[in-house]
């Protein structure tokens, strides 16, 4: 399944440049899985119900494009691969012109009491029925 989130970005996050900062990508796309999350009816708040947290222990980001200021983006998220230990997610930024600006490969790893954690089977298996994995 894939996720859509729209943004319009504003000054505050641009660079001098008028380019939407770099630091800046890495809270959208935070905030783009945390809305996948609850379109999963597994939001961070039920997680935290469950005393599981997702840590994100790798990032791999490419920029294409910049985003100017004011442009409105849309983030495609989805998890490419899940286990009981941890999930890779995929997502990718457009502006308003269709054109690919960024894109990240993000890896969480389940936590419990601040120590990675193996979740059960049926959380593991309610996940997997959001992991969309690539034809390549």
């Amino acid at each position: 399944m894939i996720f859509k989130f729209i943004k319009k970005i504003y000054g505050f996050e641009c660079d001098l440049y008028g380019h939407l900062n770099n630091a800046n990508y890495l809270q959208i796309y935070e905030s783009a899985r945390a809305e996948a999350l609850s379109e999963m009816d597994m939001s961070i708040s039920r997680l935290r119900e469950l005393n599981i947290s997702l840590y994100v222990i790798r990032v791999e980001i490419d920029y294409k494009k910049g985003i100017e200021l004011e442009d409105t983006i849309m983030v495609l998220t989805k998890i490419t691969e899940n286990t009981r230990l941890s999930a890779f997610w995929y997502q990718e930024i457009y502006n308003s012109k269709g054109e690919l600006c960024s894109k990240v490969l993000v890896k969480g790893v389940y936590v419990k009491d601040g120590k990675p954690y193996r979740i059960d089977k049926e959380l593991c298996a309610y996940f997997h029925k959001f992991v969309e994995i690539d034809p390549d």
